[in-house]
């Protein structure tokens, strides 16, 4: 198996693990300081998607920061295969979720003319932007991850 970008124990692939735990966490961070959040059962499962993600990514970018201090590759084939699949499943519910949010934010903004909750829509919105850049980064993984899987 050979190493490219992106694969586990190498420099990429902690800055994509980094990058889904940063975008999730600040997916969370600006959904949960809004006030009426709770009340859309969409915006709910965002938080939840990306609690998800953010645990996942970074028990990840835990084992890639491992490898790199030890200068090992990593060619575990059943591990990568727990991760294949655990990266598409988290993948999945990551983009279920951001696109749930995205078309309840669109409901309050363009469908229902404006809306009401004042400055908790801007934090809506950049919830969602976030949920969509970590969604972003995690296929890039996952679809990096299937190919090593692949390959091996």
């Amino acid at each position: 198996m050979k190493d490219f970008a992106g694969t586990p124990g190498t420099f990429t692939g902690l800055f994509l693990r980094m990058a889904q735990c940063f975008f999730a966490a600040g997916a969370i961070a600006s959904m949960v300081t809004s006030k009426g959040f709770f009340n859309v059962t969409a915006f709910c499962y965002l938080i939840a998607s990306m609690a998800l993600q953010v645990i996942w990514s970074f028990g990840l970018a835990f084992f890639d920061a491992y490898f790199l201090a030890k200068k090992k590759s990593f060619h575990n084939h059943v591990l990568l295969s727990l991760f294949v699949v655990g990266d598409w499943c988290t993948g999945l519910l990551s983009l279920a979720a951001a696109a749930s949010s995205a078309g309840v934010t669109v409901l309050y903004f363009h469908d229902l003319g404006s809306c009401s909750f004042g400055e908790e829509c801007t934090k809506f919105q950049l919830s969602v932007a976030f949920a969509f850049l970590s969604w972003i980064s995690i296929l890039i993984s996952s679809l990096i991850m299937f190919w090593i899987w692949a390959a091996g």
